[in-house]
């Protein structure tokens, strides 16, 4: 839902235009998120950098690394390195809960993206 934007000259002569607030469709977000960790090369480095640094094999040289990366990541990797269960990302992903700006955030780091490249508008 957009609304048009309304131009407003106020009484000390500054131009202000009337903000809207924005909408997050949590479905659609949601299938950028199973997109990213089904697509992202650094969030697919990244959790398997987590997943194997506690073994003591991984020194973070993801080109040379001895370990085979899958094309994808499962929700339960992923949830294992961002702190949480596979049906909390199960649920993100469905667009039947919403992510915390915490956690979108965490994402976007590791993914080396920005907050508009994840969220969708209604």
């Amino acid at each position: 839902m957009y609304i048009a934007v309304v131009h407003v000259q106020r009484a000390c002569g500054v131009d202000m235009d009337k903000i809207e607030r924005k909408y997050v469709d949590w479905t659609k977000t949601g299938k950028n998120l199973y997109l990213l960790r089904n697509d992202n090369l650094n969030l697919r480095r990244y959790v398997c950098f987590v997943l194997n640094l506690h073994k003591g094999n991984c020194d973070g040289d993801c080109i040379n690394c001895r370990y085979e990366m899958d094309n994808s990541i499962s929700r339960k990797e992923l949830a294992d390195v961002l702190g949480t269960s596979d049906s909390v990302i199960a649920n993100w992903e469905k667009g039947k809960t919403p992510v915390g700006i915490e956690d979108l955030l965490l994402y976007c780091d590791i993914c080396g993206i920005g907050l508009n490249d994840i969220l969708v508008f209604e």
